[in-house]
Formats: structure tokens, C-alpha cells, sequence
């Protein structure tokens, strides 16, 4: 059948056309790898503290995160708009979200378990990290039992607890979310997948559990 074909075909239209189909091939290859090693979301904002960040009262603030996994780390970029100017947060990733996917408060929400520092963050600036991030992010504490732990969501919290005071923020009972231990509320901070309900850091999902898990 090939010898038909190659009789029928002028010899440079049939190498051309092979040739095509394998950019074709390495073109769809190379898309797929690049799902695999690239994301963004967006993180969302704890609404009571909105008008303590907000520039323009009408107008919520967004944040845009794009995950890109490198050779020996990955690469987060955080962008910041609508923000009032000189406010500063802290930035850490954390085992759990109080935000449900569809945007609702998670009524199960006890605390944000396991959580790292890992930048400060201003919104004039565009914040970029580089460490592990993306499948792999994770933590464990043998002198407390704690074992490996991943920390698959993104947020940041007040640098200044006066800085959300405006909002009902108790400043005499500050978070340990900043270097001194001394922070504000939660800013913002990512949802969970409506599917498989980890954080948007695990893109490499395994369904076939229960619940499901992360393919590191």
C-alpha cells in the first residue's frame, strides 16, 4: 500500500506531507508539556476587608498568579491591581483555603493548617518567587508527627494589623502570618479545584483515590 501510494504521490509531496505530520505530532507533544508545566488562577479576596484595600471603593482589587515549573525549581509571578498604594502583605502557601470553589466560605474551615513564608509583597510591584512549587510543595515535622504535608494554596495576609483596623480588625490579637508574628487578617487568598479539591499548585492530579492526590 505505501508503494501505491508513493506512485500515485510525487515523491516531495509525500516527504512533505510526513514531514507535516510529525510537526503536527511534536507541535500537540509540546502543548501538552507546556499544560503540564505552566498554570495561572486567580486568588480571591476575604470580602469584610475589601475596603481596607481597594483604591477605588467601587471597585474590587484582583490578583493573577502564574506557576511556571523550571529545571531545578519553579517560578511564581503574582500581580496586583487595584490596590491602594504603600499597603505591604506576606505571602505564604498554605494546606487549606477557608474559600470553597464556588466562592462560598468553607463551613468546615478550622485553620489554614500547614503554612511557609515565602515573600513579602507590595502591590506597586510585581512579586516573582523561585522555589518548589508546582505537584511537590510540601513540609513535615517528625517531633510532632506531623508527616508530609503539601501546602498546594496560595495567600497573603496584612503585613500591618492597623492597616485592616478600619474594617473590624481586633489589632490587639494579631496573626503570626508575617516575620515578627505579628500580622493582619487574610488578604487574599486561592480556591480549591471544584473537582478534586486540592489548591490550584497541583496540576498533576490523581482522581483514582479517595479523596484524590497529587502525582509529585
Amino acid at each position: 500500500m505505501l508503494r501505491l501510494c508513493r506512485a500515485l504521490i510525487p515523491f516531495p509531496l509525500f516527504v512533505g506531507a510526513l514531514l507535516l505530520v510529525f510537526w503536527f505530532s511534536q507541535l500537540a507533544t509540546a502543548q501538552l508539556s507546556l499544560q503540564l508545566d505552566e498554570t495561572s488562577f486567580d486568588l480571591f479576596p476575604n470580602t469584610p476587608f475589601i475596603s481596607c484595600m481597594a483604591a477605588n471603593p467601587y471597585i474590587t482589587p484582583t490578583v493573577k498568579a502564574i506557576v511556571k515549573r523550571e529545571d531545578l525549581n519553579d517560578q511564581l509571578t503574582l500581580t496586583l491591581k487595584g490596590f491602594k498604594p504603600g499597603l505591604k502583605f506576606d505571602l505564604f502557601t498554605v494546606q487549606n483555603s477557608l474559600i470553597q470553589a464556588n466562592g462560598l466560605a468553607n463551613p468546615n474551615f478550622k485553620n489554614f493548617g500547614l503554612a511557609w513564608y515565602q515573600s513579602d509583597v507590595e502591590p506597586e510591584k510585581v512579586t516573582t518567587i523561585k522555589t518548589i512549587l508546582l505537584d511537590q510543595i510540601f513540609g513535615f515535622d517528625p517531633e510532632v508527627n506531623l508527616p508530609p504535608t503539601n501546602t498546594f494554596h496560595i495567600g497573603f495576609w496584612f503585613n500591618k494589623p492597623e492597616d485592616a483596623a478600619a474594617c473590624g480588625f481586633d489589632v490587639s490579637k494579631p496573626t503570626p502570618f508575617n516575620g515578627e508574628h505579628k500580622a493582619g487578617p487574610l488578604a487574599f487568598i486561592s480556591r480549591p479545584n471544584a473537582t478534586t479539591n486540592l489548591g490550584p499548585l497541583c496540576i498533576k492530579p490523581n482522581t483514582s483515590t479517595n479523596p484524590p492526590t497529587c502525582n509529585p
